[in-house]
């Protein structure tokens, strides 16, 4: 297949979207139509083009030298483009209802759409260069989302998320200024591009910069001390929610740090010294102080929002591990966290649409007006928690068989940690089951009389996430394999 696709299927997005704008569409089903087809069309482009990889790269602009932004489909750049260009086609056809009576709409669907092809581009970046710009850029794109009700609350949300974001940034240019500095190439090698006659005696100059690289893209990550951003983002749609806490931004935080960790700085450079048990420990603390944050938490987006923090330092977790079962662990965990975390926002999303309640004290009796909803919410809850049979318990599994190989005591800690995180996330998921289908003695279901499940724009995408959960959990085995060979390339 011609190079070229690449670059297709990164600019169609990010134009389409952008005549969103000008386009005279006669009413909203025309542009929902277009919307959708032009999504379903890239994602086939991306399908295609992940069957039959392209050999070559494409240089979109050359600065001078290294310096290039250039894209290139690699084993890793699969499995997330992959996973944006299934999941975003369901997620947009969500949106179409749930944003049926908001404001803004000609505006959050530009960025919505255009963030579609930034993501993707982070997917396929050659080179750090590359990496960099489309993570700023996607910063950018994501922050009028975040705004979109143009309330108070979230303006101040987006404020604090362009901080965070910005601040992460910076510490991840530092990064790739030392990797120009004392690489090879620019470009993503396995194993890494450090040159070690230019490094000299500067060794532990760079495993600090490694350190400060890893915390910058972990922002997006939500990785804790910068992790209060995400929560308060979710004052945003509940279609910008969902991709945020889910699919784009955070698996890009993640994503970026797998590259500098496997393909940048090199694990031979990094494993056994300081910065490892550095980035282990932080991850390790988040994966349970998420968790906790989520119990404690009344409102039922920010509680999700919680779960994410815990569940993407898990991710974290493997690819602190250093080691060809860390990544795969932490790419398993990366697709099933994904459906698993969508799925759960989409039916958080579905109450606010149909009932406008926030919080998990008035969800009683909501299981037997929305029981599609609420059945749904609790295998998705399942999954999270890592009950055998869904996709959960498989990227659980790995990442605990990393850490045991690893024979490291962080690597038992972090055991530990994944075993309290799995107790914890059954208290504050099935906390919400048991409110909405065990109400007190004597409630009142005329209360909530009115309330019903949502019509198939948003039961289907549910349906599909579900089925996606089960088979990743009964029959993972193609899967891992194909994340095992991308681990053992590295």
């Amino acid at each position: 297949m011609n190079a070229k696709i690449q670059v297709i299927t990164v600019l169609l997005p990010i134009i389409g979207g952008f005549l969103i704008r000008f386009l005279p569409f006669k009413d909203k089903k025309q542009r929902a139509i277009y919307i959708e087809t032009l999504v379903i069309i890239n994602s086939v482009l991306v399908i295609l083009m992940l069957m039959n990889r392209p050999s070559e790269a494409v240089t979109l602009f050359r600065f001078s030298g290294d310096l290039q932004i250039s894209l290139k489909v690699d084993g890793l750049g699969t499995v997330f483009a992959g996973l944006v260009a299934v999941l975003w086609p369901l997620a947009t056809l969500y949106s179409f209802e749930y944003m049926k009576h908001e404001e803004h709409q000609t505006s959050f669907y530009l960025f919505y759409t255009m963030t579609f092809g930034v993501t993707l581009g982070i997917a396929m970046a050659q080179n750090i260069v590359t990496l960099y710009f489309f993570y700023e850029m996607l910063t950018f794109v994501t922050v009028p989302l975040v705004m979109n009700t143009l309330t108070r609350e979230a303006i101040l949300a987006s404020r604090t998320y362009l901080y965070y974001s910005l601040g992460g940034a910076a510490f991840a240019f530092i990064g790739m200024i030392f990797i120009l500095s004392y690489g090879t190439t620019s470009n993503f090698v396995p194993g890494g591009v450090l040159d070690m006659a230019k490094m000299g005696s500067k060794a532990n100059v760079l495993l600090v910069v490694y350190v400060l690289a890893f915390c910058g893209f972990s922002v997006k990550a939500a990785m804790f001390p910068f992790s209060s951003w995400l929560p308060k983002a979710g004052v945003a749609p509940t279609p910008v929610t969902a991709l945020l806490h889910a699919v784009a931004v955070v698996k890009a935080g993640a994503f970026a740090c797998m590259r500098i960790t496997y393909y940048s700085f090199g694990t031979d450079f990094l494993k056994g010294t300081w910065a490892q048990d550095v980035v282990l420990v932080l991850t390790i603390f988040t994966i349970v102080y998420g968790c906790s944050r989520a119990l404690k938490e009344t409102h039922l987006k920010r509680r999700l929002a919680w779960s994410t923090v815990s569940n993407l330092s898990y991710i974290l977790f493997g690819v602190a591990l250093m080691s060809p079962m860390g990544l795969t662990g932490a790419l398993t965990h990366m697709l099933s966290h994904a459906v698993m975390k969508i799925c759960a926002f989409f039916c958080a999303g579905a109450v606010i649409y149909k009932a406008e309640k926030n919080f998990v004290h008035e969800l009683d009796g909501f299981g037997r007006r929305m029981p599609k909803v609420f059945v749904i919410f609790t295998i998705s809850g399942m999954a999270l928690m890592g009950v055998p049979g869904f996709c959960g318990f498989i990227s659980k599994w790995k990442l605990t068989e990393a850490a045991v190989e690893s024979g490291t005591p962080l690597g038992y800690i972090g055991v530990a940690a994944l075993l309290a995180s799995a107790l914890l996330t059954a208290l504050y998921m099935m906390t919400v089951t048991v409110r909405a289908f065990c109400p007190p003695k004597g409630f009142d279901y005329d209360t909530i009389s009115e309330v019903e499940d949502p019509n198939w724009l948003m039961i289907l995408p549910l349906v599909i996430f579900v089925i996606g959960m089960v088979v990743l959990g009964l029959f993972p085995a193609p899967v891992l394999r194909a994340l095992e060979a991308v681990a053992a390339a590295v």
